[in-house]
């Protein structure tokens, strides 16, 4: 452990580790990369995935690694009892700094299936990170505005079928799919100019875990509803590259889906988009409550 050394000085050991894991297997995946993309064979391709993933855990492995040898951070992990990896998993969570990424990757590392992100289509050709996002199987959707649909009604419906598409790898292969409702970091000045109803949290975007399960509504029937609660203020990623935060707590609760929100069309679908959007909203009224509680206690 090497937070008796000034903070500066571990916030230098603290990115040149994570710069030099990073380089270091990011090299190794853009091989499977090229290999997977050279041969287009199905088998191939699933046995490349399956490095690609391996590899990229083993990077997450890495972060935490570091995290152990310069930090000095107090976890409080509550809910990672009954989680498996062969099971298929909608992850939620708030967003209110960078670190929040460092956080999930160390928590869920190897007790879920690798947290993969849905992505807009335009993303694959992003240099360097689209190659890996692909090779990873990140799923790639290709939406149309209901603008769109209106002008050209055979459109109506193919944004799902593109997505569900993308998705015929993971019916065999068990997945995690992570979103942040809100969208964008918390930040004081966009909850207020969003006027948002919650004290700690923006309001909730529904439209991208609506459209998820009604691609993968066949798979996916448990939500992992994760609140971060950094008790000493939210961190910037220098705070935490330095060891200044001492205190992380991450509630998990397992919940299961309602079925009759899987496998529908939550774009076209009024009635529906309603009663999905109804629900969220209670979900993020019993998050903003747990934060209210425990940063509460933490003041008093």
């Amino acid at each position: 452990m090497l937070n008796f050394l000034p903070a500066s000085i571990i916030g230098a050991i603290a990115a040149f580790a994570i710069f030099f894991n990073t380089l270091f297997w990011c090299l190794l995946l853009y091989l499977v990369a090229v290999a997977k993309l050279l041969i287009p064979v199905p088998g191939w391709r699933a046995r490349c995935t399956k490095a690609a993933i391996w590899l990229a855990e083993a990077w997450i492995s890495g972060n935490s690694a570091w995290m152990w040898l310069t930090q000095r951070t107090e976890w409080r992990v509550y809910g990672l009892d009954g989680l498996r990896t062969d099971e298929w998993y909608l992850v939620i969570s708030n967003h209110q700094s960078w670190v929040d990424i460092f956080v999930l990757q160390h928590v869920f590392n190897k007790r879920i299936p690798f947290l993969k992100f849905f992505l807009k289509q335009q993303l694959i050709w992003v240099p360097v990170i689209g190659l890996a996002w692909w090779a990873l199987d990140f799923p790639f959707m290709k939406r149309y505005s209901r603008e769109q649909v209106a002008r050209r009604p055979e459109l109506r419906g193919k944004d799902l079928e593109t997505t569900r598409k993308a998705c015929e790898k993971f019916k065999t292969t068990p997945v995690s799919v992570m979103n942040f409702l809100e969208g964008t970091r918390f930040t004081p000045a966009k909850h207020s100019r969003q006027q948002s109803p919650y004290q700690h949290l923006l309001k909730p975007k529904a439209g991208g875990i609506g459209f998820v399960l009604g691609a993968m509504g066949d798979q996916i029937d448990t939500m992992l509803d994760v609140t971060l609660i950094y008790p000493q203020g939210i961190p910037d990623a220098w705070n935490f590259l330095r060891g200044e935060v001492k205190e992380i707590d991450v509630v998990i609760e397992k919940r299961p889906i309602p079925p009759q929100f899987l496998n529908q069309d939550y774009q076209n679908n009024d009635d529906f988009r309603e009663e999905f959007q109804a629900w969220v909203r209670d979900l993020w009224l019993g998050k903003d409550m747990l934060l209210d509680q425990e940063l509460a206690a933490v003041a008093d």
